[in-house]
């Protein structure tokens, strides 16, 4: 199984924007990324609240487990104005599951969010995917996988991103 809630950017830019927070932990990717997994900790450090989640789970209608509260929503349009910056969830075992992505650029969400419950291979118009290409990554060719490419695949979940970043 595999399982991501996560803002990703330049891990510079999420470096500096999360540096007094006690929950941040920033993992580096490669193509010069950085991926900051959104725990219960981090959002409850962040907003001061606990996230709910969905009634009936994601959706077209509502395409995140975790529904985006207002805050979220202006704190990455502001992380937005250095570089580009996507949020992410991912939930998908054999094929079954779920992909979401937004993304902000210059203060402002630009694209998304976008939801897919179809996952039958590696597509460059998955939400994970389309969102890597909105912060400015290039696919390679017909079989270069942005998530891949970005080494999204290392860790099977928010947890073991959490774990990788603060093993030193």
């Amino acid at each position: 199984m595999y399982e991501l809630t996560a803002v990703l950017a330049d891990a510079a830019t999420l470096v500096r924007n999360t540096a007094d927070w006690e929950h941040a932990t920033v993992v580096p990717l490669q193509e010069g990324m950085g991926l900051l997994p959104v725990s219960d900790g981090l959002f409850t450090e962040m907003f001061g609240f606990r996230r709910e989640t969905c009634a009936g789970g994601p959706s077209k209608e509502s395409p995140f487990l975790y529904p985006m509260p207002p805050a979220l929503e202006e704190l990455l349009a502001s992380w937005s104005t250095e570089r580009p910056i996507a949020y992410v969830e991912a939930e998908f075992f054999g094929g079954d599951g779920y992909q979401s992505a937004a993304v902000w650029s210059g203060g402002t969400r630009v694209w998304g969010p976008v939801f897919d419950e179809t996952l039958d291979g590696p597509r460059a118009d998955w939400p994970i995917n389309g969102a890597l290409a909105h912060l400015g990554l290039r696919s390679g060719g017909a079989t270069y996988d942005l998530f891949d490419a970005v080494g999204l695949g290392r860790e099977r979940s928010t947890d073991g991103w959490l774990a990788r970043g603060r093993t030193p």
